[in-house]
């Protein structure tokens, strides 16, 4: 019976508990101390957003974030809210400066084209239209025509899924990323009928060498007349052809992309 009963004292003394229980203690300690760490930090004054600092302000009143602990704000959800009062920003970045100080950064959306309708308002890659301090006619920016029946009274910072509006957005982007298009850039796009869309290429003012070409009828601008689908093959065609007949193009009257083939129209002598 002594030899069971020592077997059995044996079997309970497990020398693998000792270092585990020491771990559990150590890990109750410190995560006592965590939290009383973190209690301090949220509760003292010390850490109390009293500034708020950015490079601009695009927003008033942000006042609403002072006297709060700057450990506890939810920063993205902040973001959010300050996001929905800043119509022009794409996103809005929050930053704790420690101890008591919050930065701010605005990051504006960037203008794709303005829209002309009683007024001008701003439109960016996405079709989010939003006021800007930019002014449409110096920017260089394109112009849509066309869509005063369709955005009567557009609201800053919503985007608008329009036909129309998504079709001139498709022709500004994919004219933008085509190399031989880098010279003529897109200045004006009429989109009140979708099936005969009007663009205008501003072209240079270059000095006339031949006296006979004073007598031939020049033109400020080239237009092309293109209609939905198919919008990036048909702004390749356009650029090709404008790099074809770049040495006429003041004599062309207008390029039509409407159809299976394209066809280029002279002025008239």
């Amino acid at each position: 019976m002594k030899r069971e009963n020592n077997r059995v004292k044996k079997q309970k003394v497990n020398p693998v508990a000792k270092p585990a229980v020491i771990l559990l203690i150590i890990l109750l300690l410190l995560g006592s101390f965590a939290g009383y760490v973190w209690r301090i930090l949220t509760t003292s004054e010390y850490f109390q957003v009293k500034t708020i600092v950015s490079r601009e302000t695009l927003v008033d009143d942000l006042s609403y974030l002072l006297k709060k602990n700057i450990f506890t704000l939810d920063l993205p959800q902040e973001s959010l809210v300050i996001l929905k009062n800043c119509p022009d920003c794409y996103r809005i970045r929050l930053a704790r400066i420690l101890p008591d100080r919050l930065y701010v950064e605005y990051i504006k959306r960037k203008p794709r084209a303005f829209i002309k309708l009683y007024n001008y308002i701003a439109v960016d890659e996405y079709g989010v239209v939003f006021n800007s301090s930019i002014n449409p006619e110096e920017s260089g920016l394109p112009i849509i025509l066309g869509l005063g029946s369709k955005l009567s009274a557009p609201r800053s910072g919503k985007r608008y899924d329009i036909k129309e509006l998504a079709v001139a957005l498709d022709i500004l982007s994919a004219a933008a990323r085509n190399p031989l298009l880098r010279d003529y850039k897109i200045s004006r796009i009429d989109v009140s009928d979708i099936d005969d869309i009007m663009i205008k290429i501003p072209l240079e003012d270059k000095s006339v060498v031949n006296p006979a070409d004073k007598l031939k009828p020049k033109s400020e601008f080239l237009e092309i007349k293109i209609s939905q689908g198919n919008i990036r093959d048909k702004v390749v065609i356009m650029a090709g052809l404008i790099n074809q007949e770049k040495q006429n193009l003041e004599s062309i009257k207008y390029i039509d992309l409407r159809f299976k083939e394209p066809v280029i129209k002279f002025r008239d002598k």
